[in-house]
């Protein structure tokens, strides 16, 4: 016996369920970034360890801290040279490891997804390619700079309490520390060098990314020996060296770009301290070269995207 169907047609289930919302565009980019965080902890801890032998160096000088009275009957002008002097170090050596651990880690990034075969697994993830790579390039155009500057800050601000409190049992100039100690000018100057060697830097972090995801072996070797047979090649074939300086210039001509090296007298600054009068922040943004390496930087990325799409492991 055949049976009618008395069913009727209606609306799904679960019609007044409402789509989930669409996920942030920077949210893939956010998640790449904690992911090079978490796979990469020297990118955090070489800082940290920089900053660790700068205190512990400090904590030994502090022997002679009260002999800081004798800078009393100095001129005032050349006191905040003499004060300064650690913290300007701590400084340096903080930013100088994150110099370093940027160049490795650029190095490195792409080439052991690919040496330990888990680009597989990270492609098959709903991330793009150019998310992978400005994530990657993040760490040492974004987030070393700020790491640089945070750990910075909290290593002085450290050191001056502890200055105070031997000077205190000593009975020492702890008026003159603090009313001479330029301690807010050192941080802006810190947060602008950081932020000028990353702008400055960007075109050579992007070449080693780009050789970081071509390279099969010794990606630090194709990195560095392609440029130095460029300049031999040019030196003894037109006896001229325009690459070498252009490489030279790439590498130290940030500092005459970015700051006034002298006074208006023609004197030299104390490297130590550097007063906010001798930041030039217009000139070296207002500079050619900075943006010709900007836009090589981008070229650079944008090849190395490219690049990602077709590379296979090891």
């Amino acid at each position: 016996m055949n049976t009618q169907s008395n069913a009727v047609p209606g609306p799904p289930l679960d019609s007044s369920v409402v789509p989930p919302a669409a996920m942030s565009e920077t949210r893939p980019w956010y998640w790449s970034v904690r992911r090079e965080l978490w796979e990469n902890r020297s990118i955090y801890i070489a800082p940290l360890a920089a900053a660790a032998v700068a205190m512990l160096a400090f904590l030994i000088s502090l022997i002679g801290l009260p002999s800081m009275r004798d800078l009393a009957p100095l001129d005032p002008a050349h006191q905040p040279g003499d004060l300064v002097q650690p913290y300007g170090h701590a400084a340096w050596l903080i930013m100088v490891t994150a110099l370093i651990v940027g160049v490795f880690y650029s190095l490195d990034a792409l080439h052991s997804e690919r040496r330990d075969r888990s680009i597989l697994f990270w492609k098959s993830l709903p991330v793009s390619d150019l998310t992978t790579v400005l994530a990657k390039a993040s760490i040492p155009l974004l987030v070393l700079p700020v790491l640089v500057f945070a750990i910075t800050v909290i290593v002085q601000l450290i050191m001056l309490l502890l200055s105070t409190a031997v000077l205190l049992m000593s009975g020492g100039g702890v008026v003159m520390l603090w009313t001479r100690l330029p301690l807010f000018q050192m941080e802006l100057v810190t947060l602008y060098g950081a932020t000028v060697l990353a702008l400055w830097y960007a075109p050579i972090y992007g070449w080693l990314l780009l050789v970081s995801g071509w390279a099969r072996r010794a990606p630090f070797l194709w990195a560095v020996l392609p440029p130095l047979a460029i300049g031999v090649f040019e030196k003894i074939a037109f006896h001229t060296s325009y690459f070498g300086s252009l490489l030279q210039d790439r590498l130290v001509g940030f500092a005459a770009g970015a700051f006034d090296l002298k006074d208006k007298s023609g004197v030299p600054v104390d490297p130590h301290f550097i007063p906010l009068t001798q930041l030039a922040p217009g000139r070296f943004l207002s500079g050619p070269s900075l943006w010709i390496g900007l836009i090589i930087a981008a070229a650079l990325l944008a090849a190395t995207v490219r690049l990602r799409r077709y590379r296979e492991p090891i």
